[in-house]
């Protein structure tokens, strides 16, 4: 009790001091209580976590009752479009759990020839990153670590690593498309980027990371994995493993294989459909899960309601949605024009260093809190930078990895590591030292982050 009310008392200081110093820097009374109000909510949500939909829903009423912001500005900048495309992927993401997709996929893994730790590593890597592209960060996550205790317990090693570098690259996977993570479409939105942009630019990103990531890995863990392989050698093949989790390639499996193929492929091609018949940009790529989504629940009957009571993540999407708003109100008020302006006076007008400013500041951010609030915080003030004309696009791939790879940095950077971790201290009483991760954590993101920052910088096909 002591401690929560420390840190409630350091809630309301951080955000009084806000206001305070922002109105005597020169802001208005509304541009310093939308700050103060958006400190508040990013504060309670670091300190108590169980909570933050409370802080969410008392922060906009605030706003509302102080007419710093109005109903139909609310409704806009809560992003809409974006809560029903993640409802929709939610719901064809249960399917795929309901059909025994994942289990499927474990039982690819394996099924592969002369199994090697090195193989084995590379495979979890690649499948946690097309998953977190295609289902999301922890939907892949939570899978793919129920594969990784099943099969290590089978050859009787430390799970740990395997679940580490599981971890890191869902996290770099999650960055490759507008499916991979909540921040990928909110971007997407706010920027005017297409899925299709997705796939050209921020894809090779990813996979550059992701081979960067794994040969790190393989020289970090190279004792664990040399364990591994003499395990392998004295346990033989897995095919008693292989036997326990079998499961039939059934109709309804296959079903839901092209549904999910057809989800992906429509998504991939959204803007061309858009441009055909003359839509506004993300028309078809905010509604395509959404007709799918309710051909599903048509086939699916009995099971609809189950879809979107249990499948549908109703409890973060009403934070997203409140935060939304929150971010949006600093943009109505014109507090993030004043960020916007001091980040290119602190730049001196320099586009490099703007961009440098951007991708390091999401990335260490996104290491302490999470993403979302991060890239939530930085829409509006990029957005502000309007004025400065050309190479606006790299901000946005900038923040898009910036928030994707600090989640690597540290334990709590992302919620794929905590539920990750949650998983193995519950299954196995495995727990890792905040320390312990950082070492690791630490090179990855560091190394990842500088990497996709050379490539922003010295490629301007990406700007």
């Amino acid at each position: 009790m002591r401690t929560a009310f420390i840190k409630f008392l350091t809630l309301i200081a951080a955000s009084i001091l806000v206001s305070t110093v922002s109105s005597r820097a020169g802001m208005s009374h509304a541009q310093a209580l939308s700050l103060g109000i958006f400190t508040a909510s990013i504060c309670g949500t670091l300190f108590f976590w169980e909570f933050r939909l409370s802080f969410a829903f008392l922060g906009t009423s605030i706003l509302i009752l102080t007419r710093t912001i109005d109903i139909e500005h609310l409704v806009r900048f809560s992003s809409l479009e974006v809560i029903l495309f993640l409802v929709g992927m939610m719901i064809i993401v249960g399917l795929m759990k309901d059909a025994g997709f994942f289990a499927w996929v474990v039982e690819l893994i394996l099924k592969m020839r002369n199994l090697t730790a090195r193989k084995f590593v590379i495979a979890i890597s690649l499948f946690s990153a097309v998953l977190s592209a295609t289902t999301g960060e922890v939907v892949s996550i939570i899978f793919m670590v129920a594969a990784i205790l099943e099969i290590c317990d089978y050859f009787e090693v430390d799970p740990l690593p395997y679940v580490i570098i599981s971890i890191f690259t869902t996290n770099i996977g999650s960055a490759a498309t507008v499916l991979g993570n909540p921040i990928g479409i909110l971007i997407a939105t706010k920027s005017s980027l297409t899925a299709e942009d997705f796939l050209v630019k921020a894809l090779p990103l990813s996979v550059v990371c992701l081979a960067v990531t794994i040969i790190v890995f393989d020289f970090w863990y190279r004792k664990k994995l040399n364990e591994f392989d003499k395990k392998i050698k004295e346990l033989g093949a897995n095919e008693i493993l292989i036997r326990l989790i079998s499961v039939p390639l059934a109709r309804e499996l296959k079903i839901s294989l092209f549904i999910l193929g057809l989800t992906v492929f429509l998504i991939t091609v959204s803007h061309r459909i858009e441009l055909f018949f003359h839509l506004e940009n993300n028309a078809v790529l905010l509604t395509i899960p959404l007709i799918i989504s309710a051909f599903i629940m048509i086939w699916k009957w009995h099971k609809a309601r189950e879809f979107v009571e249990k499948d549908v993540e109703w409890w973060s999407l009403l934070f997203f949605m409140f935060l939304f708003a929150q971010a949006g109100t600093l943009q109505h008020t014109g507090a993030t024009d004043v960020f916007a302006q001091g980040m290119i006076h602190l730049a001196r007008g320099s586009h490099d260093v703007l961009l440098g400013l951007i991708l390091w500041f999401s990335s260490i951010g996104s290491s302490i809190m999470d993403n979302v609030v991060i890239v939530v915080a930085f829409i509006p003030i990029i957005n502000s930078f309007h004025a400065l004309g050309k190479g606006m696009e790299a901000f946005w791939w900038a923040l898009l990895f910036g928030g994707c790879l600090g989640g690597n940095i540290t334990l709590i950077g992302s919620t794929a590591n905590i539920v990750a971790i949650g998983i193995l201290e519950k299954e196995k009483h495995i727990k890792i030292g905040f320390l312990d991760w950082l070492k690791i954590g630490l090179v990855i993101g560091l190394l990842t982050t500088g990497l996709v920052w050379a490539i922003l910088l010295f490629f301007p096909v990406f700007g």
